[in-house]
């Protein structure tokens, strides 16, 4: 018999696979107090007591929880709690280092393992940013050479992105946003939008430098000439690609109303997209036209000279005039083709959260109510082996039943593991 409190005493009997807790509700307030229980009276008026027929002692707590790796035994698992609002890469890699120094004073055959580590996800995440923004300047970069034949006009498009990023990440600091897959995922969206305003502003001027040679045959445009014509061609795009890039800026407010989890989840998302389209906005009126009137300078080859220039006009020419002559008939076909979106979006479905490939799965099981601690620890240590005979997994880490600690409720008919590949 074991005492839970001053008020109750409880114990717990196995029976083949299952268990069973049985409590009593008494004032016990010593083990003398359960060895003066009376059990029965015989024949004679003798009383006989619990002290009598059993040995009554305070006895360890009761197990109710097991931790296995890899199919081979029982191991202890410790969880690193991270103080609110720190960095979990820098708090990982301090565990790391404590952990390398505890190595050396550990007894023979006992060593610390790490089953689940989530720098290799944020590392990830980091580099796919790095990815994006490369991929974007391999754009910018082809589309300048195949459109425009001027790589220097690439340039304006690349030296502003990044630094179009930086601001954001300043914001981020002072506001103490932290670099995580939501936060670094909102920037990725905003990569792709970031460059248009560079993109048509180089065009126009490119196209207003070609005018002035027109109407200047045979002179050099440099010097106040060179401004004036980038001032000219940056003031007639410039407003309306400001005003844009802030309508795509302001089109993530609504997030900001989410409450509760999704609240909590989607806005550094939010956050860091509005973060880097303004910053992207006032660029385009700022850096962008002084970059241009730098970079923008020596031989510009005419539109008409590119092939491929040539080839789009002659197609999109014929639609242009068509859809001008005929505008009622465009509007009809336009309704019409939104109209027939309407179905194919209505079966396409939805999810709160995409499927993420983090490297590392999940799984819990619910064993039968009742189950005994013994089969518990048996039917894990049986899902962990037959789980790390897999050949793609690296390790396998599995508890079942209750922690003796206040972070792990879980009831003792439950059990997880996970995977790491």
């Amino acid at each position: 018999v074991q005492k839970a409190n001053q008020e109750s005493g409880g114990s717990v009997l196995e029976m083949g696979e299952a268990e069973y807790m049985v409590r009593a509700s008494g004032y016990l307030q010593s083990s003398d107090d359960f060895r003066k229980i009376p059990l029965l009276t015989t024949s004679a008026g003798v009383s006989v007591r619990l002290g009598d027929v059993a040995r009554v002692q305070t006895g360890p707590e009761m197990r109710r929880g097991v931790a296995e790796l890899d199919g081979e035994g029982e191991v202890a698992g410790g969880i690193i709690v991270m103080r609110s609002g720190k960095n979990a890469l820098a708090t990982i890699a301090a565990v790391k280092e404590k952990i390398e120094a505890l190595k050396p004073g550990l007894p023979a055959g006992v060593e610390i393992v790490p089953v689940y580590d989530r720098s290799n996800l944020i590392k990830r995440a980091v580099d796919n940013l790095a990815g994006k923004l490369v991929e974007e300047f391999l754009i910018v970069t082809i589309v300048c050479a195949l459109f425009l034949f001027h790589l220097r006009s690439a340039l304006v498009a690349i030296v502003t992105l990044p630094i179009g990023i930086l601001i954001a990440f300043i914001v981020m600091h002072y506001q103490n946003v932290n670099a995580n897959i939501m936060s670094l995922g909102g920037i990725a969206i905003a990569i792709g939008a970031m460059v248009d305003a560079a993109v048509v502003m180089i065009e126009n001027a490119h196209k207003h430098i070609e005018r002035w040679k027109h109407a200047h045959p045979g002179e050099m445009l440099r010097g106040d000439a060179q401004w004036d014509v980038i001032a000219a061609s940056a003031a007639e795009v410039g407003p309306a690609l400001f005003f844009s890039l802030l309508v795509i800026t302001l089109s993530f407010i609504p997030v900001f109303t989410l409450e509760a989890q999704e609240g909590r989840l989607f806005s550094p998302l939010a956050f860091t997209k509005t973060y880097a389209m303004a910053a992207a906005a006032g660029l385009a009126v700022t850096l962008i036209p002084v970059l241009m009137g730098y970079l923008i300078r020596g031989h510009i080859p005419p539109e008409q000279r590119n092939p491929l220039n040539r080839w789009l006009i002659a197609i999109y020419q014929p639609l242009l005039d068509g859809v001008l002559r005929f505008p009622k008939a465009t509007l009809v076909i336009a309704v019409v083709l939104a109209a027939l979106t309407v179905f194919p979006a209505s079966r396409l479905g939805g999810e709160f959260m995409p499927p993420l490939d983090e490297g590392d799965l999940l799984d819990m099981p619910s064993a039968l109510p009742g189950v005994s601690i013994g089969k518990a620890t048996e039917l894990l240590q049986l899902t962990d082996r037959l789980i790390k005979s897999v050949p793609e997994v690296a390790r396998v880490f599995g508890k079942a039943g209750r922690a003796e600690t206040a972070t792990d409720p879980a009831p003792l008919d439950r059990k997880s593991t996970r995977l790491n590949s």
